[in-house]
């Protein structure tokens, strides 16, 4: 495929992420109204590692004898290449999402929203740590991200709660996800990789859960559809897309078109909880979708340059 189609079909792939999961804001706190944190991270993980069951049995029988489930070296029994991978993932997003449900308890919304989508400035800072060299115009497009952020969710301006110093760590490890997904999308296969990790994250989720936390039946009767959307939409489908994603792009642009969810976010309560539609959400949204275009708007003016300098054609 043509580098750059494939660049835009990543991003579209990114942008769905992104929507599904700005909308899944709603959905987690209505979730806590029923259920503990842990709870509600367990049965939405296991949810969406059981919905890829079948997807991933269907590719196991077009694939033939070996299931697609390991990465190139499957022959290989070292354990690190084989399991390595889903762990690796699956830890960063049990913390990452417990810390965000924790936190999300004792701050706002807009807040949560705003300090979660931060792993956009934390990602390329982490890939340059890792030794993944990252462009300026990528810090740049991020810091752009990030003022698009304030304005569309800090309408009231940032009241921090305690609640914010758990959003704020989950961030980190969101953007640690990243850079996770990012190493291992283009080897190893994505349906495997997003079962094990939900796997993971979801059974470490429900081991916390029984010892501290309250489940019965009634509350997850009460969390039922927080639960299917978290499941089957912000987990099963939008994750998946994600890895899918990421096969076609680098770690720090992946973390901006993500951050999208924060406007997402926005959109959502305009039309599921009748909020205004502000000029800062409309400023907001607009910077945000500047960054996510700034590399492309870079390349295309580097390619004018080209044409009408020396050799070029006006």
């Amino acid at each position: 495929m043509n580098p750059k189609l494939a660049l835009l079909e990543g991003d579209a792939l990114l942008f769905v992420t992104a929507m599904i999961w700005g909308f899944a804001f709603v959905a987690q706190r209505v979730g806590m109204e029923s259920l503990g944190p842990f709870t509600f991270n367990g049965v939405r993980y296991l949810i969406g590692a059981l919905s890829l069951v079948p997807l991933f049995l269907f590719r196991r029988a077009k694939a033939g004898a070996r299931p697609p489930s390991a990465s190139k070296a499957v022959g290989s029994s070292s354990f690190a290449r084989n399991f390595g991978p889903p762990l690796l993932a699956g830890g960063a997003m049990f913390f990452g999402s417990t810390l965000q449900q924790v936190g999300i308890v004792s701050t706002t919304a807009s807040n949560a929203a705003f300090i979660t989508s931060l792993y956009v400035v934390l990602v390329p800072f982490l890939a340059a740590l890792f030794g993944k060299k990252v462009l300026g115009i990528d810090w740049a497009a991020s810091l752009v991200a990030v003022a698009g952020l304030w304005l569309i969710t800090m309408q009231h301006g940032l009241t921090i709660a305690t609640g914010d110093a758990f959003v704020l760590a989950c961030a980190f490890f969101w953007a640690l996800h990243i850079i996770v997904i990012s190493r291992y999308a283009s080897t190893y296969d994505p349906i495997a990789l997003a079962i094990g990790q939900f796997t993971i994250s979801g059974v470490l989720s429900l081991a916390i859960a029984l010892p501290f936390e309250r489940i019965s039946l009634e509350g997850l009767h009460g969390a039922l559809i927080p639960l299917l959307y978290g499941g089957l939409g912000s987990s099963g489908i939008a994750f998946t897309l994600q890895i899918f994603g990421q096969r076609k792009t680098k770690a720090s642009h992946a973390s901006i078109i993500m951050s999208l969810e924060g406007l997402f976010g926005a959109i959502g309560g305009i039309l599921l909880l009748g909020e205004p539609a502000t000029a800062r959400i409309l400023a907001g949204g607009s910077l945000m979708i500047l960054a996510t275009m700034l590399p492309q708007i870079l390349d295309g003016a580097k390619a004018l340059l080209r044409r009408l300098g020396p050799g070029g054609s006006s």
